[in-house]
């Protein structure tokens, strides 16, 4: 079998509708497009939930909720994650490891044990975090950012 004789199996490609070719066509005069209308009309093109005139569904529900412009964003770590790691445990160190993400202030919480003393340094311990570090010999200290 050389390149010139490959060719597609039979029947996996079909080819195009010709529309508006014809009565005997099948999709002669309309064109598969029904009658009047604006879908039978040239350049139609229905924007994002447009429901023919009628009061669309993303109006007709009233708006709820609002966006805190406030709200501070944390990058949260548990004690569990910490018992992999040695020595002092700063915020450089989880980003290096990949625990948090950069440029987030980090929070410890409390879920999981840690099973040796660590010295964690961090912009805020949830009280649970603070008191299982310590039940293991370390040490929790808060910097500002």
């Amino acid at each position: 079998m050389k390149l010139h004789d490959l060719s597609p199996a039979k029947g996996s490609r079909r080819q195009k509708k010709r529309l508006g070719r014809g009565p005997g066509s099948g999709t002669g005069k309309t064109a598969g497009r029904g009658h009047n209308g604006q879908r039978s009309r040239s350049g139609f093109s229905r924007r994002r939930g447009f429901e023919g005139g009628q009061m669309p569904l993303i109006r007709r529900v009233p708006k709820r909720g609002f966006t805190n412009i406030f709200r501070k964003e944390w990058a949260i770590v548990n004690v569990d994650h910490l018992a992999d790691l040695d020595g002092d445990v700063s915020p450089e160190v989880l980003v290096q490891r990949g625990l948090v993400r950069a440029g987030l202030p980090v929070k410890v919480l409390g879920d999981g044990e840690v099973g040796k003393a660590l010295t964690v340094r961090a912009h805020k311990f949830s009280s649970g975090a603070r008191e299982k570090i310590e039940k293991a010999g370390g040490k929790c200290e808060v910097i500002g950012k």
